[in-house]
Protein backbone atom coordinates (compact mmCIF):
# COMPACT_ATOMS: atom_id res chain seq x y z
CA UNK A 1 0.00 0.00 0.00
CA UNK A 2 1.45 3.36 -1.05
CA UNK A 3 1.54 6.20 1.48
CA UNK A 4 0.19 9.29 -0.31
CA UNK A 5 -2.26 12.16 0.06
CA UNK A 6 -3.26 12.98 3.61
CA UNK A 7 -0.05 11.65 5.15
CA UNK A 8 1.76 14.72 3.81
CA UNK A 9 -0.19 16.79 6.37
CA UNK A 10 2.24 15.91 9.15
CA UNK A 11 5.26 16.65 7.03
CA UNK A 12 3.86 20.03 5.94
CA UNK A 13 2.98 21.04 9.48
CA UNK A 14 6.34 20.01 10.82
CA UNK A 15 8.18 21.57 7.92
CA UNK A 16 6.30 24.85 8.34
CA UNK A 17 7.21 25.07 12.01
CA UNK A 18 10.85 24.31 11.30
CA UNK A 19 10.98 26.85 8.50
CA UNK A 20 9.44 29.55 10.69
CA UNK A 21 11.84 28.87 13.52
CA UNK A 22 14.78 28.85 11.14
CA UNK A 23 13.72 32.16 9.59
CA UNK A 24 13.46 33.83 12.99
CA UNK A 25 16.75 32.44 14.24
CA UNK A 26 18.91 32.92 11.18
CA UNK A 27 17.21 35.51 8.98
CA UNK A 28 17.24 33.08 6.05
CA UNK A 29 15.49 34.10 2.86
CA UNK A 30 12.94 31.28 2.65
CA UNK A 31 12.71 31.77 -1.09
CA UNK A 32 16.20 30.26 -1.26
CA UNK A 33 14.95 26.71 -0.79
CA UNK A 34 18.34 25.05 -1.21
CA UNK A 35 19.87 27.18 1.55
CA UNK A 36 16.94 26.57 3.88
CA UNK A 37 17.00 22.82 3.28
CA UNK A 38 20.75 22.67 3.88
CA UNK A 39 20.36 24.60 7.12
CA UNK A 40 17.48 22.41 8.28
CA UNK A 41 19.47 19.29 7.46
CA UNK A 42 22.46 20.62 9.41
CA UNK A 43 20.24 21.39 12.42
CA UNK A 44 18.70 17.93 12.27
CA UNK A 45 22.13 16.27 12.13
CA UNK A 46 23.23 18.34 15.14
CA UNK A 47 20.08 17.27 17.02
CA UNK A 48 20.76 13.64 16.19
CA UNK A 49 24.32 13.85 17.50
CA UNK A 50 23.24 15.64 20.67
CA UNK A 51 20.46 13.15 21.41
CA UNK A 52 22.69 10.16 20.69
CA UNK A 53 25.34 11.54 23.03
CA UNK A 54 22.76 11.90 25.81
CA UNK A 55 21.16 8.51 25.20
CA UNK A 56 21.99 5.87 27.79
CA UNK A 57 21.92 2.22 26.82
CA UNK A 58 20.52 1.31 30.22
CA UNK A 59 18.44 4.42 30.94
CA UNK A 60 14.82 3.29 31.07
CA UNK A 61 11.65 4.98 29.96
CA UNK A 62 9.09 5.35 32.80
CA UNK A 63 6.96 2.27 33.52
CA UNK A 64 3.44 2.35 34.92
CA UNK A 65 1.00 0.25 36.92
CA UNK A 66 -1.40 -2.25 35.36
CA UNK A 67 -4.33 0.04 36.16
CA UNK A 68 -2.81 2.78 34.00
CA UNK A 69 -2.79 0.70 30.81
CA UNK A 70 -5.49 1.62 28.29
CA UNK A 71 -7.41 -1.36 26.96
CA UNK A 72 -8.80 0.35 23.88
CA UNK A 73 -5.51 1.68 22.52
CA UNK A 74 -5.74 4.46 19.96
CA UNK A 75 -5.42 3.38 16.35
CA UNK A 76 -3.03 5.55 14.35
CA UNK A 77 -2.15 5.12 10.67
CA UNK A 78 -2.57 6.82 7.32
CA UNK A 79 -5.57 4.71 6.37
CA UNK A 80 -8.67 3.22 7.96
CA UNK A 81 -8.20 0.24 10.26
CA UNK A 82 -10.14 -1.94 7.82
CA UNK A 83 -7.42 -1.28 5.22
CA UNK A 84 -4.56 -2.49 7.43
CA UNK A 85 -2.21 -5.02 5.80
CA UNK A 86 -3.48 -8.57 6.34
CA UNK A 87 -0.40 -10.67 7.13
CA UNK A 88 -1.53 -14.27 7.54
CA UNK A 89 0.47 -16.37 9.99
CA UNK A 90 0.75 -19.28 7.55
CA UNK A 91 2.29 -17.15 4.81
CA UNK A 92 4.28 -14.62 6.79
CA UNK A 93 8.06 -14.46 6.54
CA UNK A 94 10.35 -11.90 8.18
CA UNK A 95 13.13 -11.35 5.65
CA UNK A 96 16.64 -10.54 6.91
CA UNK A 97 19.43 -8.77 5.08
CA UNK A 98 22.60 -6.74 5.52
CA UNK A 99 25.16 -7.45 8.23
CA UNK A 100 23.46 -10.59 9.53
CA UNK A 101 25.12 -14.02 9.53
CA UNK A 102 21.99 -16.19 9.28
CA UNK A 103 19.60 -14.66 6.76
CA UNK A 104 17.01 -17.39 6.62
CA UNK A 105 13.48 -15.94 6.88
CA UNK A 106 11.60 -16.22 10.15
CA UNK A 107 8.04 -17.51 10.44
CA UNK A 108 5.49 -16.38 13.01
CA UNK A 109 6.00 -19.61 14.99
CA UNK A 110 9.76 -19.05 15.07
CA UNK A 111 9.33 -15.47 16.24
CA UNK A 112 6.80 -16.42 18.91
CA UNK A 113 9.23 -19.07 20.15
CA UNK A 114 11.93 -16.54 21.04
CA UNK A 115 12.97 -16.58 24.73
CA UNK A 116 13.00 -13.82 27.35
CA UNK A 117 9.47 -12.64 26.63
CA UNK A 118 8.02 -10.24 29.17
CA UNK A 119 5.55 -7.37 29.47
CA UNK A 120 6.07 -3.63 29.83
CA UNK A 121 3.56 -0.90 30.60
CA UNK A 122 4.95 2.20 28.95
CA UNK A 123 3.79 5.44 27.36
CA UNK A 124 3.52 5.85 23.59
CA UNK A 125 4.22 9.47 22.66
CA UNK A 126 3.03 10.66 19.25
CA UNK A 127 4.64 13.55 17.39
CA UNK A 128 1.10 14.87 16.77
CA UNK A 129 0.82 15.74 20.47
CA UNK A 130 -1.06 12.86 22.12
CA UNK A 131 0.19 10.05 24.32
CA UNK A 132 -1.23 6.82 25.69
CA UNK A 133 -0.11 4.12 28.11
CA UNK A 134 -0.36 0.51 26.97
CA UNK A 135 0.72 -2.96 28.00
CA UNK A 136 3.00 -4.58 25.41
CA UNK A 137 4.49 -8.07 25.55
CA UNK A 138 7.27 -9.83 23.67
CA UNK A 139 11.01 -10.51 23.63
CA UNK A 140 13.76 -7.89 23.41
CA UNK A 141 14.77 -7.07 19.84
CA UNK A 142 18.32 -7.76 21.01
CA UNK A 143 17.45 -11.46 21.42
CA UNK A 144 16.53 -11.76 17.75
CA UNK A 145 19.57 -9.77 16.66
CA UNK A 146 21.91 -12.01 18.63
CA UNK A 147 20.14 -15.19 17.51
CA UNK A 148 20.59 -14.38 13.82
CA UNK A 149 24.21 -13.30 14.26
CA UNK A 150 23.71 -9.60 13.55
CA UNK A 151 26.82 -7.44 13.64
CA UNK A 152 26.17 -5.62 16.91
CA UNK A 153 28.97 -3.17 16.19
CA UNK A 154 27.10 -1.88 13.13
CA UNK A 155 25.48 1.55 13.27
CA UNK A 156 21.88 0.97 12.22
CA UNK A 157 18.97 -1.44 12.23
CA UNK A 158 16.35 -0.78 9.55
CA UNK A 159 12.82 -2.00 8.89
CA UNK A 160 10.54 -2.22 5.88
CA UNK A 161 6.80 -2.69 6.36
CA UNK A 162 3.87 -4.14 4.47
CA UNK A 163 2.13 -0.76 4.17
CA UNK A 164 5.09 0.81 2.34
CA UNK A 165 6.49 2.45 5.47
CA UNK A 166 10.18 2.20 6.33
CA UNK A 167 12.31 3.35 9.23
CA UNK A 168 15.55 2.83 11.11
CA UNK A 169 17.12 3.18 14.55
CA UNK A 170 20.63 3.27 15.96
CA UNK A 171 22.12 0.02 17.21
CA UNK A 172 22.24 1.25 20.83
CA UNK A 173 18.47 1.80 20.75
CA UNK A 174 17.95 -1.59 19.10
CA UNK A 175 19.85 -3.26 21.95
CA UNK A 176 18.09 -1.26 24.67
CA UNK A 177 16.34 -3.63 27.14
CA UNK A 178 12.96 -1.95 26.61
CA UNK A 179 13.04 -2.24 22.82
CA UNK A 180 10.89 -5.28 22.11
CA UNK A 181 9.09 -7.18 19.40
CA UNK A 182 5.55 -6.60 20.64
CA UNK A 183 3.57 -9.77 19.95
CA UNK A 184 0.75 -8.85 22.35
CA UNK A 185 -1.20 -5.76 23.39
CA UNK A 186 -3.20 -5.88 26.64
CA UNK A 187 -2.27 -9.59 27.01
CA UNK A 188 -3.90 -10.49 23.68
CA UNK A 189 -2.26 -11.40 20.37
CA UNK A 190 -1.48 -8.12 18.63
CA UNK A 191 -4.51 -7.22 16.50
CA UNK A 192 -4.03 -6.70 12.77
CA UNK A 193 -4.68 -2.96 12.97
CA UNK A 194 -1.79 -2.50 15.41
CA UNK A 195 0.77 -4.35 13.30
CA UNK A 196 0.29 -8.13 13.45
CA UNK A 197 2.33 -10.27 13.73
CA UNK A 198 4.41 -7.72 15.65
CA UNK A 199 5.38 -4.11 15.95
CA UNK A 200 8.74 -2.86 17.17
CA UNK A 201 7.94 -1.18 20.47
CA UNK A 202 10.53 1.43 21.47
CA UNK A 203 9.32 3.45 24.48
CA UNK A 204 12.47 5.58 24.44
CA UNK A 205 11.47 7.06 21.06
CA UNK A 206 8.56 8.93 19.51
CA UNK A 207 5.74 6.87 18.07
CA UNK A 208 6.71 7.16 14.40
CA UNK A 209 9.95 5.30 15.25
CA UNK A 210 7.87 2.23 16.24
CA UNK A 211 7.20 0.41 12.94
CA UNK A 212 4.21 -1.91 12.39
CA UNK A 213 3.57 -4.77 9.93
CA UNK A 214 7.33 -5.35 9.64
CA UNK A 215 8.31 -7.62 6.75
CA UNK A 216 12.07 -6.98 6.51
CA UNK A 217 14.80 -6.23 9.03
CA UNK A 218 18.35 -5.33 8.05
CA UNK A 219 21.59 -4.21 9.70
CA UNK A 220 23.87 -1.70 8.04
CA UNK A 221 26.57 0.92 8.50
CA UNK A 222 25.05 3.08 5.78
CA UNK A 223 22.56 5.68 6.99
CA UNK A 224 19.13 4.31 5.96
CA UNK A 225 16.89 7.26 6.78
CA UNK A 226 13.18 6.64 7.14
CA UNK A 227 9.82 7.62 5.70
CA UNK A 228 9.26 10.71 7.85
CA UNK A 229 12.95 11.38 8.42
CA UNK A 230 13.41 11.75 4.66
CA UNK A 231 10.70 14.43 4.82
CA UNK A 232 12.42 16.45 7.54
CA UNK A 233 11.64 14.75 10.85
CA UNK A 234 14.48 14.43 13.34
CA UNK A 235 16.01 10.97 12.87
CA UNK A 236 17.01 10.07 16.44
CA UNK A 237 13.71 11.26 17.99
CA UNK A 238 14.28 9.78 21.41
CA UNK A 239 15.55 10.22 24.94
Amino acid sequence: MKLTGTLERRGLLRGGLSLGALTLLTGCDISDNDSVHRALAAMSRWNDRAQAALFGGTRLAPVFAEKDAVKDFRYNAFFAAKDSPQLAAGDYKLELSGLIADKKPWTVDMLYGLPEQSSQITRHVCVEGWSMIGKWSGPPLSVLLRTVGADLSAKYVGFQCADGYHGSIDMASALHPQTILAFKLSDEVLPVKYGYPFKVRIPTKLGFKNPKWVTTMYVTNRYPGGFWEDRGYNWFSGL
